[in-house]
């Protein structure tokens, strides 16, 4: 059987690893479009930062991992799939046939309808070859404009702010990590982020930029201007389904898959940043862009594609983010359920916070800021859907009992 699988990330990779446990006969091969060895997106900033060399963002040091393994890699782009011939077609060569294929392709970064966007002032915080150019280009004490401040915006800021550069942060939401905390939340890393130094103007839209004697203009909707050096995208990422048109793949924000991680098609699967599959949280199928989720898709459409029906109860909504020190994260649905119950505890000077989301007595979401040892026990209530009995009213009077709450209900232990 021959297994093709589009992507070099780490669903990618894992799903070739764990294919190979499962049979040490099957013809395995991963076409990459980038030429690197497989690396991790999410390492880019620290490489950026100085924190690693360049082989410190790859997924596998050992450079024959794969021919140990006996696993091809393809430097290649998939250009379409052929779903009644089983093969996909390469910008170079011949097509490749599939018995079983596995859809991997990640996302790509987005830039926003901006004039003047197109600047090679302007840059993409997201590849290799991006990483590379921002360090050619951008200097210490250059002015810069991060545009963004999500969950990989504020991966950006950090490495940034490593980069010793002037640093004003626009974001366009009212508030930082509008997608993974609440107002309280955003408010209180706005302050810790401006504390080390850092500009941030939330609520602000960019409507054009200029370049002007080697410098950028940027427009704001008000009629003010920021002038700078450079300006960092990070205003969100798009999944690579484009070689799908045609292929009768079905797709909505991600290619649409279900608790196998298998698409609409036989013997077609998806995994990571580009499958839209089960919510834990909600049994709806959703995009959730983050490598934990990423790692597991590709186990599990590894499992299945080897004919292994290995169950999938579907993947959590949650962020764990260090942005200049502050530890935030959110799980599941943190922003509550109608008709739930809620709790909140903030501690605004010790940059402390801790938000619960209850439906009946289960812990369906959370909020959290500098309550680094909460996070496994957060993760561990929500997922496991653990009914908390009696511990609701008591969390619900005084949520930093939640540590008790996990030992008594999941551990079986009082603390």
């Amino acid at each position: 059987m021959q297994h093709v699988i589009v992507g070099a990330g780490p669903a990618g990779v894992i799903a070739a690893e764990t294919l190979r446990k499962k049979s040490r006969n099957d013809s395995i091969i991963i076409v990459a479009k980038e030429p690197y060895p497989a690396y991790s997106r999410m390492a880019i900033p620290y490489l950026l930062a100085g924190d690693v060399e360049e082989n410190g963002t790859y997924l596998r040091i050992d450079a024959n991992h794969f021919d140990k393994l006996e696993i091809e890699i393809r430097l290649n782009t998939v250009n379409r799939i052929n779903t009644r011939e089983k093969t996909v077609t390469l910008e170079k060569g011949p097509d490749l046939h599939y018995d079983r294929l596995l859809l991997a392709t990640g996302s790509s970064a987005i830039r926003p309808p901006i004039s003047g966007m197109d600047s090679p002032r302007v840059h993409n915080c997201w590849t290799l070859d991006d990483a590379h150019r921002m360090l050619s280009e951008i200097r210490a004490r250059d002015r810069v404009v991060l545009l963004g401040a999500g969950f990989i915006g504020c991966i950006v800021l950090q490495a940034l702010v490593s980069m010793k550069l002037d640093l004003t942060v626009v974001e366009l939401a009212d508030h930082m990590l509008a997608r993974m905390m609440d107002h309280e939340g955003g408010k209180m890393i706005k302050q810790w982020c401006e504390n080390k130094g850092v500009t941030v103007r939330t609520g602000t839209e960019v409507i054009a930029v200029t370049e002007k004697s080697n410098q950028l203009e940027i427009e704001l909707a008000d009629g003010s201007t920021i002038t700078a050096d450079h300006i960092v995208c990070a205003a969100g990422v798009r999944p690579n389904i484009h070689m799908l048109e045609g292929s009768a793949i079905d797709v909505d924000a991600g290619i649409l898959v279900n608790n196998q991680l298998q698409t609409n098609v036989p013997d077609i699967f998806a995994a990571g940043d580009v499958a839209q599959g089960p919510d834990r949280s909600t049994g709806d199928q959703q995009v959730h862009a983050i490598q934990p989720t990423a790692s597991e898709h590709g186990r599990v459409a590894a499992f299945h594609m080897s004919g292994d029906a290995s169950p999938y109860g579907g993947s959590l909504s949650m962020n764990v983010l260090n942005t200049l020190g502050l530890i935030t994260s959110s799980f599941g649905l943190w922003d509550g359920v109608d008709g739930g119950d809620r709790t909140a505890v903030c501690d605004t000077a010790g940059n402390r916070y801790l938000r619960l989301e209850f439906q009946d007595d289960l812990l369906v979401g959370a909020l959290a800021i500098g309550l680094t040892q909460h996070v496994g026990v957060l993760r561990g209530l929500i997922q496991t859907k653990v009914r908390l009995g009696n511990w609701k009213k008591l969390l619900l009077d005084d949520p930093s009992l939640i540590m008790n709450a996990y030992l008594d209900r999941v551990q079986g232990t009082r603390a």
